[in-house]
């Protein structure tokens, strides 16, 4: 978006898609950009390469050192956004920060961004009047940016009546009284804007009551527990077992929190098939012991028979 601002400004056409590869009809382009988030994307980064010699590729899954700062190399110091790229898209999207104060081992955010810093407002993120006050934030560690800077940003997002995603989630396990309580004035949101939530994360068995002494005070704060999800890692630690899966996973259902596993080893078919079974909703009617991941398509019904999807509270559910 900020790289396709940066050219109409100059004048130039802006041809967008998701697809790595060249259509029979595509002219050449006088500049081809590419960017990878994650390492799973290689081989559509090779792909690339080859089909549009000289792309410019960035992003942390590209395997390129310089790619992590490469729009911000471009664009210098321009930074308006172009929707028109997601005409369905209706929020106002940015960072109020960048960086994080922790260094988790299967995170780049780190050594991709630095430490925390303040960068924007909520007035440079909001598209203005004739737009809807929904904000969506990346922000990583919003509450690691210096403390009158996070407080400022929801007293802005509390007096100017904004909806809020923390997308990115909130460390519950840094979350003070005084967090909990401004929070708890503003109005948060899921991505959809729709439903209360707020984003969090279990991803250690060691820090069970670090965990939960954030989710008390957010509850005494006026946070509802079952307004969390709660992002659990799986699949990265070399001495996770089942029981200890299970465990965390049982105690954020006891207290009403969503669990949504994050596999980490794509290649662990079984953690998929968790995943499908937390995501959904299914674990409320068919226990993990029993869950069968092909009765979908072996018992599909048949004429004058009704499918039931155990999904369907996820997005409705207050």
């Amino acid at each position: 978006m900020l790289l396709s601002s940066f050219h109409k400004a100059r004048g130039d056409e802006v041809v967008f898609t998701r697809s790595p590869y060249r259509q029979m009809d595509e002219p050449e382009y006088d500049a081809v950009y590419g960017s990878a988030i994650f390492d799973y994307s290689a081989d559509r980064v090779a792909r690339l390469a080859v089909e549009f010699p000289g792309a410019i590729i960035g992003g942390t899954g590209s395997g390129k050192e310089n790619g992590k700062r490469l729009v911000e190399h471009i664009v210098g110091g321009h930074r308006d956004l172009d929707y028109s790229l997601y005409p369905g898209f209706e929020a106002s999207i940015g960072f109020s920060q960048r960086g994080c104060r922790f260094k988790c081992a299967f995170c780049v955010v780190p050594g991709k961004e630095g430490a925390p810093v303040a960068t924007g407002t909520i007035a440079d993120i909001w598209r203005g009047p004739g737009h809807k006050r929904w904000i969506h934030l990346l922000d990583n560690d919003v509450f690691g940016q210096p403390k009158p800077a996070w407080k400022a940003r929801l007293r802005e997002l509390r007096e100017g009546d904004f909806r809020v995603c923390f997308n990115q989630g909130i460390n519950i396990r840094v979350v003070t009284d005084e967090i909990a309580e401004e929070l708890a004035t503003v109005q948060y949101r899921d991505d959809g804007f729709k439903v209360r939530r707020l984003y969090t994360a279990w991803d250690n068995i060691g820090d069970e009551a670090l965990f939960f002494r954030g989710v008390d005070r957010l509850e005494r704060a006026g946070i509802p527990a079952r307004h969390l999800m709660a992002y659990m890692l799986v699949g990265f630690d070399p001495e996770e077992t089942w029981e200890r899966i299970h465990h965390r996973f049982e105690r954020m259902v006891e207290r009403g929190i969503r669990p949504y596993p994050m596999v980490y080893d794509r290649r662990r078919l079984d953690l998929k098939q968790f995943q499908r079974w937390a995501a959904r909703g299914l674990y409320r009617a068919v226990p993990w012991s029993k869950y069968d991941p092909g009765a979908k398509a072996k018992n599909k019904p048949g004429p004058g028979q009704q499918a039931f999807d155990f999904s369907s509270d996820l997005s409705t559910a207050a």
